[in-house]
């Protein structure tokens, strides 16, 4: 099932950033009152973005890391300015672990 990491604006001008399987529905949440403490007391005015992930795992590893952005770069990030990818950490995969999983490395075949 995908997940969604959203961006919300707020009356008082802040963005809000959450995570869920149906971004309308979690709006209508937070409009109504019920849905983060955050958002009820700076009522949400608009979405700004959402960014689909693959499963909740990355859909909360993403939110933790938009959540770090100041607000300056979380309204460039709904803007398009910058994307997703680019906010999160680079996951380095080990050379051993690249070489066992059987698939190409690249690597020219030797000239006959």
């Amino acid at each position: 099932m995908a997940w969604f990491l959203y961006l919300l604006e707020c009356s008082d001008g802040s963005v809000y950033t959450g995570i869920a399987t149906d971004v309308a529905a979690r709006f209508d949440k937070h409009v109504n009152g019920t849905g983060a403490r955050y958002t009820r007391s700076r009522k949400p005015v608009r979405v700004l973005a959402s960014f689909e992930l693959a499963d909740r795992s990355s859909a909360s590893k993403a939110e933790y890391w938009v959540k770090r952005l100041t607000p300056t770069d979380k309204w460039a990030l709904a803007a398009g300015v910058f994307s997703l990818e680019s906010v999160l950490p680079v996951v380095a995969v080990d050379a051993g672990e690249a070489a066992s999983d059987g698939s190409d490395d690249g690597a020219a075949a030797p000239a006959e």
